[in-house]
């Protein structure tokens, strides 16, 4: 059993739950799913597609939203949002590991290289001349932290990623394997014979709580500054322009790509692989479904899908009408147009 093993009464208070049919003092070691549970663990209905699930679920106990299964008579814990309070379960089981100033022998840190005691700093990782990094942070192997970049508290830098020169994360910053924080943009000018390389002297600034996925890119600025504001969430595989600017509490899915000098408004939600113009302003609060291509300003608030992107409710219409438009034409050609 796990030693941070809880009773059934502190689960429920720790997820601001009420325990119903159980008793406060059984335990609970984990979180799983519905079909792999046993009694030391507990589980969650998040998702009705996995209630045929729920009573034959060998589960401890289950999370479940207010008003659901009245009928139950199996210990759950009743709270407003099951998938929120298995995340802080799971956060409570399987807490983060602490930085303890282990630097391995093999890494290479630079003697101007200003690193608080506790830094971790994993097997041969680089660390840049006069780079800065903040207490609690973890630099895992292979990871690169070239020149003068600058990484605050409590962040975590997975294997084999990458900080360019002079790049700023704020505190909790978290970057998954083969990330790379501050590549050149794509900027070229052509000359009439050749495309010119423009120099790519901006920064990537990440604020404070943001993660980004593996293997993804974000280009530093041409000039001034590519900007990933506070509570971002970027998946794996996400290509990210120069001097776009993403606000805060934004998360995009897997395989999105943000052409330079866009700006994203707060709290945005991007499904997977949509695509964006270079340029554009999308506003607070969009949310944007999965395959979508964006090649003009958005306005706030909306919800939007398509190629081109249109409101989703027009979207819905034309994606019904498609099956139809062969039939349609037949008949439009047996009364003579063309």
């Amino acid at each position: 059993m796990s030693n941070r093993a809880l009773s059934l009464g502190e689960a429920a208070r720790l997820v601001s739950g009420t325990l119903h049919h159980g008793r406060d003092e059984d335990t609970i070691c984990g979180v799983n799913t519905l079909a792999g549970s046993d009694a030391s663990q507990a589980s969650f209905l998040a998702n009705r597609k996995y209630a045929g699930d729920f009573e034959a679920s060998a589960a401890g106990v289950i999370l479940l939203a207010e008003g659901t299964l009245p009928d139950t008579q199996r210990p759950v814990i009743r709270v407003g949002d099951p998938y929120l309070a298995f995340a802080m379960l799971q956060r409570h089981f399987h807490p983060d590991v602490q930085a303890s100033g282990e630097r391995h022998q093999s890494a290479t840190i630079d003697p101007s290289a200003v690193l608080a005691a506790d830094v971790d700093v994993g097997a041969q990782a680089v660390i840049g001349a006069r780079v800065r990094i903040a207490a609690g942070s973890r630099i895992a192997a292979g990871c690169v932290v070239e020149d003068e970049a600058q990484i605050g508290e409590d962040c975590l830098l997975h294997a084999r990623s990458v900080i360019g020169a002079g790049c700023v994360l704020g505190n909790r910053v978290i970057i998954q394997s083969g990330a790379v924080i501050g590549s050149d943009g794509f900027g070229y000018a052509w000359s009439g014979r050749e495309h010119l390389k423009i120099p790519q002297v901006g920064r990537v600034v990440l604020e404070n709580d943001v993660e980004i996925g593996a293997n993804s890119c974000i280009d530093r600025g041409a000039i001034g500054d590519t900007i990933i504001r506070t509570g971002v969430k970027l998946d794996n595989l996400i290509q990210i322009g120069h001097n776009v600017d993403i606000g805060a509490f934004s998360i995009m899915a897997s395989q999105v790509g943000i052409s330079g000098s866009t700006t994203v408004g707060q709290g945005c939600q991007f499904g997977g692989q949509v695509g964006t113009a270079g340029h554009i302003k999308i506003g607070d609060g969009c949310k944007i479904a999965a395959k979508s291509g964006v090649a003009g300003d958005l306005q706030a608030g909306g919800t939007y899908a398509g190629i081109p992107v249109m409101p989703h409710r027009v979207w819905l219409k034309v994606s019904a009408l498609l099956p139809r438009l062969p039939g349609l034409w037949s008949k439009l050609t047996s009364l003579g147009f063309k």
